[in-house]
């Protein structure tokens, strides 16, 4: 008579039959676990910038390497050191395109000695158009094309990525009002890019400067003035401990940018991902200063004024005439035997002359509408 199991010794077999698959199932994935790829570790990217840790220009640069990081998952980490960490200042393009750097922030103007057209993103009044108009030809209008033709004719190895649009920068720092061109004769200043050509030709004696060491040679008696960028960054560097003079607008830098650099070997190396990353990230990097700084910009301007004590004074109409005029000269100086930088300078007038226009037809006059609703006299 055929033997007939219980339903308590089926459940029982039931239950030997699945631990041993599990058993098997448990020693089978013991085997192939040496199979099993280990997680990549990140690519780590070591940056320098070209500002002391303490000004907030440095700070832009770590905005910038935490959003490639936050943004890449961890796959992906820059790490910026301040200037001087690794080189000088003005040894950062030359140290990111032997690859003794991965990358650096800093801006174009540093890098004046080795190309003059390259100081024409930064330097001078560009036609009239704002920092962000820049960026706009620089993107859209041919100006990246030919940052790429221009780092290629030097043999510089990096890629470039243009970001932040900073307002326009004052005169500079003085020991008293400059109201005249010829107050300038003489004078011990400081300044960079093409803008060392400008007050050269305006009379001063002039000294090209990282922003770190500004303020020391002024405290030393070795610079008469000087300018460096905006409230914040003077404000920290202590501007306001050696000068109580400041005087607002000027020609000179009225449109500079922040540059982004990368070797171009490690930059190529990386996956498509990785770079459409960067890419975004530099555009929500440039987003973010412009924002961050008309906040923290303006919070400084009032507490220079009233816990620091400084006066700020606007620039003559007519001083400022005078700088368009001699620019005028500098740069058909330049361009003379210069072809590349008379295209630079063809381009970014065919841009502003359809930019400017719009921009002034188009954009209300903000002076009326803050003195009405503040009172303030033009």
């Amino acid at each position: 008579m055929k033997k007939i199991d219980t339903p308590a010794k089926q459940s029982l077999s039931t239950r030997r039959k699945f631990l041993g698959n599990a058993a098997a199932g448990t020693a089978g994935a013991a085997l192939a676990l040496p199979m099993i790829a280990t997680a990549q570790a990140p690519t780590q990217l070591r940056f320098q910038s070209t500002w002391p840790s303490k000004d907030i220009f440095h700070e832009y640069a770590g905005d910038f390497a935490k959003k490639v990081n936050d943004m890449t998952g961890g796959e992906l980490k820059i790490e910026v050191l301040p200037a001087g960490s690794v080189v000088p200042a003005f040894g950062l393009l030359d140290a990111v395109s032997k690859g003794t750097l991965d990358g650096g922030h800093g801006v174009m103007g540093y890098n004046y000695g080795k190309q003059s057209a390259i100081a024409l993103w930064t330097s001078g009044p560009v036609f009239g158009m704002d920092a962000n108009m820049v960026l706009a030809w620089h993107k859209y209008g041919g100006g990246k094309e030919l940052l790429v033709k221009l780092y290629s004719s030097i043999g510089a190895n990096v890629v470039s990525f243009l970001t932040g649009p900073m307002p326009t920068q004052p005169l500079g720092w003085f020991k008293k009002p400059i109201t005249k061109k010829d107050d300038l004769k003489g004078l011990k200043f400081r300044t960079n890019g093409l803008a060392i050509d400008l007050f050269t030709a305006m009379g001063a004696a002039v000294n090209a400067l990282p922003g770190g060491e500004i303020v020391p040679a002024m405290d030393r008696g070795l610079l008469d003035g000087a300018e460096f960028n905006n409230a914040t960054s003077d404000r920290l560097l202590g501007f306001p401990d050696v000068s109580k003079v400041c005087m607002l607008q000027s020609f000179h830098q009225s449109s500079e940018q922040f540059e982004i650099t990368f070797n171009k070997t490690k930059y190529d190396a990386l996956p498509a991902k990785m770079k459409a990353i960067i890419d975004n990230a530099v555009e929500a990097a440039s987003a973010d200063m412009s924002w961050k700084a008309i906040d923290r910009y303006s919070k400084d301007y009032g507490e220079l004024q009233s816990k620091d004590g400084v006066k700020f004074y606007k620039t003559p109409d007519a001083l400022l005439q005078e700088q368009l005029k001699i620019w005028d000269e500098v740069v058909a100086k330049k361009g003379a035997d210069n072809p590349l930088f008379r295209e630079v300078e063809k381009s970014q007038r065919a841009f502003a002359a359809r930019a400017m226009k719009w921009d002034m037809d188009t954009n209300n006059p903000r002076r009326m509408a803050y003195n009405h609703y503040f009172g303030r006299k033009a």
